[in-house]
C-alpha cells in the first residue's frame, strides 16, 4: 500500500509540476499580449487556461483517490489537502491570465504600457509561481517563505504602476480608458503574487502544521 501511495504522490508532483508550468506560459503570453495585439497569443491564452482548467480536474481526482484509497495518516493528509488548495489558486491563475489578454484586446494605446514596470511585475508573479510549486515538491520551507518575501515587491510595483497612471491621468486625460485598463491588469498581476503566496502558505501548512496567513 505504502509503495502504491508513493508511486501516487511522484504522479501528483508531476502534474502539480505540470500545472504551474501551463500558469507560467499563461503570464509569460499576458505581457507579448500587451506589446502587440496578436489574435494567436489570445487564442494560446485561452486555450492554456482551458488546459489548467484540466490539470485541476485531473489532480483533484488523484488527490480524492488517494484520501480514499490510502487511509494517509496525519503528515500525508496534510499534505493532499494541501494540494487540493493549491490547484485551486493556481486555476484562478490561470483565469487571470485569460482576464489580462481579454482587457488587452481592447487596449487603445499600448504606448502608456512602456512608461510602466509592468513586465518587471508579471516577471516576478512567473518567479513566484515557480517557486511556491518547487517548494510542495522540495519539501522546502525556506523557499516557500521566499515566495511570501517576494510578495513587497509585486505590492510595491502595483503601488508604483497606480501613482503612474494616476500622473498620466492628469497629463492626458484622453488616455483616460487605456489608463484604468492598464490599472486593471496590473491589479490582475497583483492578484496573481497573492495566489503564489496562497500556494506557499499551504506549502508550509503541508510540512509545519501551521499556516502563516491563518495567524493574521
Amino acid at each position: 500500500m505504502r509503495k502504491t501511495y508513493e508511486e501516487q504522490l511522484e504522479t501528483l508532483h508531476v502534474e502539480l509540476i505540470q500545472m504551474g508550468a501551463l500558469c507560467e506560459r499563461a503570464i509569460s503570453a499576458t505581457v507579448k499580449t500587451l506589446l502587440v495585439n496578436n489574435e494567436a497569443l489570445i487564442k494560446e491564452v485561452a486555450h492554456l487556461e482551458q488546459d489548467v482548467d484540466q490539470k485541476e480536474r485531473d489532480i483533484e481526482a488523484l488527490c480524492m483517490k488517494m484520501l480514499l484509497r490510502q487511509q494517509p495518516v496525519a503528515g500525508d493528509l496534510r499534505l493532499i489537502s494541501a494540494a487540493l488548495r493549491m490547484i485551486s489558486d493556481m486555476e484562478r491563475i490561470g483565469d487571470q491570465a485569460f482576464d489580462i489578454v481579454d482587457i488587452t484586446k481592447h487596449l487603445k494605446n499600448k504606448e502608456i504600457f512602456d512608461e510602466l514596470p509592468m513586465k518587471d511585475m508579471a516577471e516576478a508573479t512567473i518567479r513566484m509561481v515557480t517557486d511556491s510549486v518547487d517548494s510542495f515538491v522540495r519539501r522546502d520551507i525556506d523557499l516557500a517563505r521566499k515566495v511570501m518575501e517576494a510578495d513587497d515587491f509585486v505590492d510595491g510595483k502595483f503601488q508604483q504602476i497606480k501613482d503612474q497612471i494616476i500622473n498620466l491621468l492628469h497629463a492626458h486625460p484622453e488616455e483616460s480608458g487605456s489608463c484604468m485598463d492598464l490599472l486593471m491588469v496590473a491589479k490582475y498581476y497583483e492578484r496573481i503574487g497573492d495566489h503564489a503566496v496562497n500556494i506557499a502558505e499551504w506549502v508550509e501548512y503541508s510540512i509545519t502544521g501551521e499556516r502563516a496567513g491563518d495567524n493574521e
